[in-house]
């Protein structure tokens, strides 16, 4: 005689889906797992700040990497040697900074790459003058898939 018990064809039912969902994903991936991109890392210096050299607009740029800074920030100097020549007219933002209040004009960089974290068109401003470098700030950091700082190295996660 045969026995239906309730609690045993749902466990079975259960196991059985599951079975045939990672069939499905096993197929789909052909046999073969993509390698996931690696990670950027940058030390922590001597000074206690995270230093990154970027490459924006093909040239290399060190910057301070700053979670307080809404935007990167360029010194003018950076995005005159990165091809910006701008006039006094297109410093229309004031900044508001440790050392004060700076005139800032806001720029859209192509491509921001540390590593292999990448991030095309972000925002950014030129400092006119007062801020004594580049900041790397969160209109790069924040449109990573993440990032990490530890009392030694910053990851940055593309």
């Amino acid at each position: 005689m045969f026995r239906f018990d309730p609690r045993s064809l749902s466990i079975g039912a259960l196991a059985l889906a599951t079975a045939l969902t990672t069939a499905f994903w096993l197929d789909r991936m052909d046999g073969s797992a993509q390698a996931a991109e690696p990670a950027a890392r940058v030390a922590r210096a001597d000074d206690g700040h995270y230093w990154a050299r970027a490459s924006i607009e093909g040239q290399s740029v060190d910057l301070m990497v700053d979670t307080g800074s809404s935007l990167v920030v360029l010194t003018r100097q950076d995005a005159e040697r990165l091809g910006y020549r701008l006039d006094d007219a297109d410093y229309s933002v004031r900044l508001n900074t440790a050392s004060g209040s700076v005139a800032a004009a806001p720029i859209r960089l192509a491509a921001v790459g540390v590593g292999s974290a990448r991030v095309e068109r972000v925002a950014a401003l030129v400092a006119a003058d007062g801020l004594p470098h580049s900041l790397l700030g969160m209109s790069y950091l924040g449109r990573l898939s993440g990032f990490e700082a530890t009392p030694t190295t910053l990851t940055l996660r593309g």
